[in-house]
């Protein structure tokens, strides 16, 4: 080799790995979640795949001494009161504790054994709600954040006894791997070799008082080592008869004390165990392989932490796997949580979607018209950005609201209010006929082709209905079970008709055909929207998803009686067009029209 000078030699290399590099660009580490589609699934009421760990009635808080109680039979009516539920001699489904001390036995090993189903459903990720251990049904009292409830894992005697023997502490030294601990490992194995991601639910503001935390500080108040990691308003004096001790509850909620903090959120103390513990989960091993653990978190009641909190805990997080999702819980805009220097997310829960689709398809006579939901589609883009906007969660129902399908049943309400016979005794708390089954099957086609990532809360796609908590967290309907008539009332006086439960394998099957279709084309996952309101009406909605390839065209009616729709060729890109099913779309005097039928949709497929 010639002896050409070394400022030479640099150059011909800079100048190679640019030519080399020339149009090339690196992937995000968000790009995996792009477009996807999400599975929230609620972990006591999914399967329970080993009876042999369910609860017992010393490990439900909602008992007395003596109570009788046992497991709830998975596939009886929701609304029967049950005997061991007589016995507590009350005639209202809602004033009985009992719907909170009802168990089923869903665990991790049901997740595990219908990972297949979940595959064949087609999604990309799933959400859990909290798997920590804790007392109440639905973990958001955590006991801990470093190990997941015994009786999601097979031996939840054996894992009480390690955790005596381990003497742990906060410090993340003294912590042990549960049984329960590595059958979540194995649980995360087996989904990625799916290619099925993994979400958390982080519920950082506040713990159950069973956390071993406060229990030390129950025992030994202002002596304890965790005395100043919660609000406490008063210690108890040992020269009293009475127990003074009071603390701060989340929303005066008793059950879960509520960490304290100062200017950088959380204080020290539940600072670091809340970062040991997301550490834990994103990198098991702790080798700076992550492929093992968790892709992400979602965070419960997000905003009552303070903004140095998260802008902290995100960096970290980063730190660890920069790949990894972080979505918070807000209701409303969340815009400057993703965005600007005090990013502290990159993404939420995108329930400004959720009220707008359900005042657009469902709330027919009083909710928005076509052109105006155009408008909040432009608007709700506008606050987020096309970038975020594709890793959004759109979703319609979850744990905190009625289900899609008795949202369908109970129109003209605002969203997620006055959604269950708790609080509205006119509520439906019927199965959806057929029209409002067409309702449903809009929405999710709206889902699955507009842009950002779709969620399905667990059984919607099974056919489930249910009003708000509790009624939305009935165990998971499956194909090969025989589910009682459901036919009781949780209120007195009022009467229901007889629905049958069983899986509906035809909307089964319309759900996977439709992240199918999602699947199968770029421009519905990552592609750019583009508002139609030009061709949009009372009743009628259009939008444009589109990429370098192709472009898909998405228009719905959501009346009750036919609408003409008349598109000019040029708004479509390419000159190629078929309905999703194949069929060819004639282009006639320069125009492609078409005739909705009511409560329908039609997508056409622009192609090169």
């Amino acid at each position: 080799m010639k002896n050409y000078p070394k400022y030479l030699i640099v150059c011909l290399l800079f100048l190679s790995l640019f030519f080399n590099c020339k149009g090339k660009k690196a992937e995000e580490p968000l790009a995996w979640a792009q477009g996807i589609v999400w599975y929230q699934l609620f972990p006591e009421r999914f399967c329970n795949g080993d009876p042999a760990n369910d609860p017992v009635a010393s490990e439900v808080p909602e008992l007395f001494p003596g109570d009788p109680w046992e497991i709830s039979p998975w596939t009886s009516d929701w609304y029967e009161v049950q005997p061991w539920e007589k016995a507590r001699n009350e005639d209202d489904f809602y004033e009985l504790n009992m719907v909170f001390a009802r168990r089923y036995g869903g665990d991790l090993e049901g997740v595990i054994q219908k990972l297949d189903y979940l595959q064949k459903l087609g999604i990309d990720a799933i959400y859990f709600n909290p798997l920590f251990e804790a007392e109440s049904l639905h973990k958001y009292d955590g006991s801990t954040y470093h190990h997941i409830d015994d009786n999601f894992g097979p031996d939840p005697t054996g894992d009480k006894q390690r955790l005596a023997e381990a003497h742990e502490t906060e410090d993340p030294a003294t912590w042990i791997w549960t049984e329960a601990d590595k059958l979540f490992l194995k649980l995360l194995d087996e989904a990625h070799k799916r290619n099925i991601r993994v979400v958390l639910d982080g519920v950082f503001n506040h713990t159950g008082v069973a956390c071993f935390v406060f229990q030390d500080i129950i025992r030994n108040q202002q002596n304890s080592r965790y005395a100043d990691w919660y609000l406490i308003d008063q210690w108890d004096d040992p020269n009293t008869e009475e127990n003074e001790f009071d603390y701060k509850g989340w929303w005066g909620y008793k059950t879960l004390p509520e960490f304290k903090e100062d200017s950088l959120g959380l204080v020290r103390g539940p600072r670091q165990y809340v970062f040991n513990a997301t550490r834990r989960w994103l990198d098991p091993n702790q080798d700076g392989d992550t492929s093992d653990g968790i892709d992400g978190w979602r965070l419960d009641v997000a905003n009552e932490i303070a903004t140095a909190f998260w802008v902290e805990w995100y960096h970290l997080v980063k730190s660890i796997n920069p790949s990894a999702i972080t979505v918070s819980e807000l209701w409303d805009d969340a815009s400057d949580w993703i965005h600007g220097d005090q990013k502290r997310m990159d993404n939420t829960m995108n329930y400004l979607l959720s009220r707008a689709i359900v005042d657009f398809f469902v709330d027919v006579k009083t909710g928005y018209s076509g052109v105006e939901f155009a408008n909040r589609l432009e608007t709700i883009l506008d606050l987020y950005g096309t970038e975020t906007s594709h890793v959004l969660w759109n979703l319609i129902g979850s744990h905190d609201t009625e289900r899609l399908a008795s949202t369908t049943v109970n129109p003209e309400r605002d969203f997620d209010r006055q959604s269950g016979p708790r609080d509205n005794p006119d509520y439906l708390v019927r199965k959806p006929n057929e029209i409002e089954r067409k309702i449903q099957k809009q929405i999710v086609t709206f889902q699955m082709t507009y842009i950002g990532a779709p969620m399905i809360y667990y059984g919607d796609e099974a056919g489930m209905w249910g009003a708000d908590d509790p009624d939305d967290r009935k165990p998971m309907v499956w194909p090969e079970f025989e589910y009682a008539v459901e036919k009781c009332h949780p209120l007195p006086g009022h009467t229901r008709p007889a629905d049958t439960v069983e899986f509906d394998h035809a909307l089964f099957d319309f759900y996977a055909g439709m992240i199918q279709l999602r699947h199968q084309h770029a421009a519905l996952q990552t592609g750019d929207v583009r508002i139609l309101p030009q061709y949009c009406s009372d009743h009628v909605l259009v939008y444009s998803r589109e990429n370098a390839d192709e472009q898909i065209v998405v228009c719905f009616n959501r009346d009750a009686a036919d609408r003409e729709v008349t598109l000019p060729e040029s708004e479509f890109l390419f000159t190629k067009y078929n309905d999703f099913e194949g069929r060819s779309c004639p282009i006639e005097n320069g125009e492609m029209h078409f005739t909705l039928d009511p409560k329908d949709y039609v997508i056409v497929i622009s192609q090169k």
